[in-house]
């Protein structure tokens, strides 16, 4: 069963979202603030696909706070935002902690569960090559990206990645040198279904770049190419 972890503790808005995953075949376990989530997720040892977490909570853990408690713990998780129009920083800051994605209230069934759908095929993904035992490689100078453990070696040292982080860098590394546009990168990570913003893309770019350069502030791997995206380089 497809297992997803949802707290909002406006009563409403949960009960709208559950209702709604549950109709697309979603096992759906409720937690009505940020505290009760983690205690939820501690209590069934992990055991969720995604977690939809709303960013403003009472108590100790708003959705931030949550959304780096469980990247911490997992690399594995999908991880989606339920935001207002008016949290711009709180929506990069989120990405930069580790959320696959965000959907800005309010929303409706439909992108919800796009969104959803979305994050969870990379999950399944990445859970079926790990019990396939898929231990392909793929090598660009100095970097092998593992693409069952969804990790990337930059020498002797263990970088890891996101769901997103890893499926934008193995799109890299399938392309090197070559200049990929920001909807390339949007469709080919988010799907073509996905209705969001390519500044995504940007945020997440530049929490690669603090994994995988030297110098971010001066990248000689991940380069933009200006007015158009982004490209590889060895």
């Amino acid at each position: 069963m497809k297992k997803i972890l949802v707290a909002e503790d406006e009563q409403a808005i949960r009960e709208f979202v559950v209702i709604n995953l549950n109709r697309a075949g979603y096992d759906v376990t409720e937690a009505e603030n940020g505290d009760q989530a983690l205690e939820i997720y501690a209590q069934q040892d992990g055991n969720f696909d995604v977690a939809v977490l709303d960013i403003m909570m009472p108590g100790e853990h708003d959705g931030l706070s949550v959304c780096k408690e469980l990247r911490k713990q997992s690399g594995s998780i999908g991880i989606i935002l339920l935001t207002a129009r008016t949290q711009e920083m709180d929506k990069v800051s989120g990405l930069m902690m580790g959320a696959d994605d965000y959907v800005t209230k309010p929303f409706s069934p439909s992108e919800l569960v796009a969104r959803v759908d979305a994050v969870y095929r990379r999950v399944a993904l990445a859970q079926m090559r790990d019990e396939n035992n898929f231990t392909e490689e793929i090598r660009s100078g100095e970097f092998a990206l593992n693409l069952r453990s969804r990790t990337l070696m930059k020498g002797a040292q263990h970088i890891e990645l996101t769901q997103v982080e890893f499926q934008i860098m193995e799109f890299f590394f399938s392309n090197p040198g070559t200049a990929l546009d920001r909807s390339a990168i949007l469709k080919h990570v988010w799907g073509d279904a996905y209705v969001g913003e390519e500044k995504i893309v940007d945020v997440n770019i530049r929490r690669l770049r603090m994994k995988v350069e030297d110098e971010p502030s001066n990248p000689k791997h991940i380069v933009t190419v200006w007015g158009l995206g982004y490209k590889w380089e060895t």
